[in-house]
């Protein structure tokens, strides 16, 4: 199994905080980047293959990699356009995803338990997307809507008249078969290709999973401690209290 991390972002949300921003990736809880955090939870769980997306402050991340002294080290490939949407990180990635074998997808601004990568890791089949029912409406949360069984969106605004029996957040972290990262690699292009280069990467994925959602299966992680870091309420969040509730590892 891979992993592709897709640590390109600026974090314009967070810029009031200081002013010199570093990459989301590189934040720190307890010492550790969140980055950090991410490669030392894949290789306990077995995966040492992964390739890291950067791009804004691209050098702080490659030091960042170099001072963990990882073996094997990381692959990392750069996106020049890293202003525009994240779709266009995961199109950087497109060969790895098309490399064959299942790929562990993460989003790299997400400080979280070793428990909630177990649940992907451990489950019984690929195509699988993490959701935390135990989320607070709004538009920020990307939204997986089920309806007997099936997913029937994908997305931070769901529409009103929408039927669904059930809904969680995404965690932002996901595991595919070889044949769906292959799809999904190519879904990529078609977005760059086709003048959309400002949407999300998760555009791409709801076009998959709407398009076969018998495919996708879901684990639920409510109750395991997790945030995405955004907003500097994030940031004082994590620390007060995500970073005390942590397991497997020293926080």
């Amino acid at each position: 199994m891979r992993a592709v991390i897709l640590a390109a972002g600026i974090g314009k949300r967070l810029e009031a905080m200081t002013d010199a921003r570093p990459p989301k990736c590189l934040l720190r809880f307890g010492g550790k980047s969140l980055l950090e955090r991410q490669l030392g939870s894949l290789r306990r769980h077995g995966v040492t293959d992964v390739v890291v997306v950067t791009g804004y402050a691209a050098e702080l991340v490659e030091a960042e990699i170099e001072a963990l002294r990882l073996d094997p080290r990381p692959l990392t490939v750069k996106n020049p356009d890293f202003e525009r949407g994240s779709v266009v990180s995961l199109w950087c990635a497109r060969e790895h995803l098309a490399r064959g074998g299942e790929i562990v997808l993460m989003d790299a601004d997400v400080l979280f338990d070793d428990r909630v990568l177990s649940r992907l890791l451990r489950a019984p089949r690929s195509d699988l997307i993490l959701l935390d029912r135990d989320f607070e409406a709004g538009e920020e949360p990307v939204k997986l809507c089920i309806k007997k069984g099936v997913a029937v969106e994908f997305r931070k605004r769901v529409p009103e008249d929408l039927e669904f029996d059930d809904a969680g957040e995404s965690v932002g972290f996901f595991r595919f078969s070889g044949a769906t990262a292959r799809r999904l690699s190519k879904r990529t292009a078609e977005y760059v290709d086709g003048g959309r280069r400002d949407e999300p990467h998760e555009e791409a994925i709801r076009d998959l999973v709407l398009e076969t959602p018998e495919r996708f299966s879901f684990e639920d992680v409510s109750g395991l401690p997790w945030i995405e870091i955004d907003f500097p309420e994030d940031v004082r969040r994590a620390e007060r209290d995500i970073l005390p509730r942590l397991t497997g590892v020293p926080a």
